[in-house]
C-alpha cells in the first residue's frame, strides 16, 4: 500500500505517530509524511530548522514532506492560533502543488490537538477520492473548552461544526480511549469507529543499555519518576504539593524528566520553596527514556481535573506500564479504570495532593516484592492489550479493508 501520514507534529518531536511510520514502513509498505517545522513544547522553531520555506527529509528510510508553520510560542493563544492555521493553510497548499499525483491508497491522519489539521487531509481526500482515517487523540471542541485558550461560545460553535464535517467525510476514526466512542457519537451518529489504543515502541520492554546516562539523581533513595510534558494539562502544580508533604521523608524524591510550558514556572517554585527532594533533569532522548524509567521505584501520572482529561489515557501510561514499574496515578476516569484493571499501581482524583501524599507513602511502605509485582502485573497488561507489534498489524488491517472496499 502507499499512505500518506498527515500530522502537525512528527519526529524529531515525540510523538506516536513515529513508532507507527517506521512500523509499517518496515512491513513494507510505501509511506510518506506531510507535517510541520518541529517546535513542540518548546514553542520555538528547533535547531537546524526555519519557519520558512518548504522542504524534504528523510526519517528512517520514510520520505518527510515539512510545510512552513508559525511557532506556537509558550502561553500565548494568538502565536498557538497562528501555528495551528498556518500548518492547515500550508499543508492544504503543499499537498495541492506536490502530492495529487502520488497515488495514494490511505491518508492517515494523527489527531491530537490542533484536530482542525484534519483539513489538508479532507481536501486531499476528497479530490483523489482516497479513503481518510482519523486517529484521535483529542476531543475537539472539548478540550479547548476545558484549556480556555478560546472562549468565545460562537467561535466554539463553528469549531464544532468543522468537528462534524471532519467526522462525516471520514472512512474510519480510530480512537485512543474508550470513552471517545460515546464522545463521537454525539457529532456523528454513522461515523465508522474503532478502538485503536496507544501504544509505545518495543524498546520499552527492554530497559538494558550497553551505554547508560550518568544521572546523579538516580543513585540512591527511593525514586518517584515523571516523564513527560509539562504543561497546563498535567496539572504540575499537584508535583510541587506533593513535593512539599514529603519533605520530612528524607530517603523519597520526586525527579522530573520533561519540558513544556510550565517548566520555568517549575523552576522557580523549586526555588522559592526551597525543595530539595525535587530535581528537574529536562528532556532525554527517546532511546534513554526505558532505562531511565526503569531505575524508578514508582512512575507518577498526572492530569488536571477536566472532564476532557478523564476520557483521555497519555501515551505515558503505556510506556510506564511497558518497564514494569509500580505507577502513581493523580487523574481521573479512562486512566484511573486502566491501572485498577491491570492492579498495577494506585490511583488517586486529579489534582488531589493529599490522596496523592497518601498514595505514595503507601507505596513506600510496601515491600520490594509487592511493588514488583505491580510493576509486573502492568508489563503483562500492556503485553496482552498494548503491544506496539499487535497494533500495527492490526491497523494494517484497517487500511487493507478500506483499499478493498474502495476497488
Amino acid at each position: 500500500m502507499n499512505i500518506l501520514v498527515v500530522s502537525q507534529y512528527f519526529w524529531p518531536e515525540s510523538f506516536r505517530i513515529n513508532e507507527l511510520v517506521s512500523s509499517i514502513y518496515n512491513l513494507g509498505h510505501k509511506v510518506q509524511v506531510l507535517t510541520g517545522k518541529p517546535n513542540y513544547p518548546e514553542g520555538k522553531i528547533y535547531r537546524g530548522y526555519r519557519s520558512l520555506g518548504f522542504s524534504k527529509e528523510l526519517y528512517k528510510n520514510v520520505i518527510i514532506h515539512r510545510v512552513p508553520i508559525f511557532p506556537r510560542g509558550i502561553k500565548n493563544p494568538y502565536k498557538l492560533t497562528l501555528n495551528y492555521l498556518s500548518f492547515i493553510a500550508t499543508a492544504t497548499f503543499y499537498g495541492l502543488s506536490s502530492l495529487l499525483k502520488k497515488n495514494f491508497d490511505i491518508i492517515f491522519v494523527y489527531m491530537p490537538s490542533p484536530f482542525i489539521q484534519a483539513i489538508p487531509a479532507i481536501i486531499l481526500g476528497r479530490i483523489m477520492k482516497v479513503p481518510v482515517v482519523l486517529y484521535v487523540q483529542d476531543l475537539w471542541p472539548e478540550s479547548i473548552r476545558d484549556t480556555k485558550y478560546i472562549s468565545n461560545e460562537s467561535f466554539l460553535k463553528l469549531i464544532e461544526y468543522v468537528v462534524k464535517l471532519i467526522y462525516k467525510q471520514s472512512s474510519l476514526i480510530l480512537v485512543s480511549s474508550r470513552p471517545f466512542i460515546k464522545a463521537i457519537k454525539k457529532y456523528s451518529p454513522t461515523a465508522q469507529i474503532k478502538y485503536f489504543p496507544n501504544s509505545v515502541d518495543s524498546i520499552f520492554l527492554n530497559s538494558d543499555l550497553s551505554s547508560k546516562p550518568v544521572i546523579n539523581e538516580l543513585s540512591d533513595g527511593f525514586k518517584i519518576i515523571f516523564a513527560g510534558n509539562l504543561g497546563m494539562s498535567q496539572a504540575v502544580h499537584v508535583l510541587i504539593e506533593l513535593a512539599e508533604r514529603l519533605q520530612n521523608y528524607e530517603n523519597i524524591k520526586i525527579i522530573v524528566f520533561g519540558g513544556g510550558s510550565e517548566l520555568n514556572w517549575l523552576i522557580e517554585q523549586k526555588k522559592i520553596k526551597k525543595l530539595t527532594n525535587f530535581s528537574l533533569q529536562g528532556r532525554y532522548p527517546i532511546e534513554l527514556m526505558p532505562w531511565i524509567l526503569s531505575q524508578a521505584d514508582a512512575l507518577l501520572l498526572t492530569l488536571a481535573d477536566k472532564p476532557t482529561y478523564a476520557a483521555t489515557v497519555p501515551n505515558r501510561l503505556q510506556a510506564y506500564m511497558a518497564v514494569g514499574k509500580p505507577i502513581l496515578a493523580c487523574m481521573n476516569g479512562e486512566s484511573a479504570t486502566l491501572i485498577n484493571e491491570a492492579n498495577c499501581g494506585f490511583a488517586v482524583p486529579a489534582e488531589n495532593s493529599d490522596e496523592l501524599f497518601k498514595a505514595s507513602i503507601k507505596m513506600y511502605n510496601l515491600k520490594l516484592q509487592e511493588r514488583e509485582q505491580l510493576g509486573r502485573n502492568g508489563k503483562l497488561y500492556f503485553k496482552k492489550n498494548f503491544y506496539h507489534e499487535d497494533l500495527v498489524k492490526t491497523l494494517i488491517n484497517y487500511f487493507m479493508e478500506l483499499k478493498s472496499t474502495k476497488k
